[in-house]
């Protein structure tokens, strides 16, 4: 995120970039990762529960996951434009509660949120901390379409003293 942990404001959503699924970039995504007929072919699809083509979920998380970066990106980038020292982000040692609560079909366009709400110091680690974030994913209509709570570690300004 580019702040340290002790200046990520939690409770908050922040909007990550929008991404828009198409018949090509859904049937490419499935023939590559998740060849299943209603990701395929939109002949296919309409005669399963869906209707019609669909994305994969994990196309749609893989989608969250590029908004994630571009923004982390952005925001690092400007840091050091301005001056300032970036935090390092480490990696995720997970996630949980992931949810595929609705399909999202050819025309969908998905906006991607994130609203951190507990950071707390590494106990192995003392000059990272652990952020964790309630993930969504909205369409065009406002439906949540996917939901998520995600783990980073995320590098401390005050490393090692006990404080958060």
């Amino acid at each position: 995120m580019s702040m340290f942990l002790e200046d990520i404001p939690l409770d908050q959503e922040i909007h990550l970039g929008s991404y828009q699924f198409t018949e090509k970039n859904i049937k490419s995504f499935a023939e590559k990762y998740d060849p299943q007929r209603f990701h395929l072919s939109t002949e296919a699809a309409a005669d399963t529960h869906f209707g019609a083509l669909c994305a994969s979920g994990w196309h749609t998380v893989s989608a969250w996951m590029r908004a994630m970066v571009k923004y982390t990106t952005k925001l690092h980038i400007e840091k050091i434009k301005s001056g300032a020292n970036p935090a390092r982000v480490g990696p995720s040692p997970g996630f949980d509660d992931l949810r595929w609560l609705k399909p999202v079909f050819v025309g969908d366009t998905i906006d991607y949120y994130t609203a951190p709400f507990e950071t707390r110091p590494s106990r192995s680690k003392p000059e990272w901390g652990i952020l964790r974030a309630h993930n969504e994913g909205r369409n065009q209509n406002g439906d949540v379409v996917l939901r998520f709570t995600s783990t980073v570690f995320l590098e401390r300004k005050n490393k090692g003293t006990g404080s958060n």
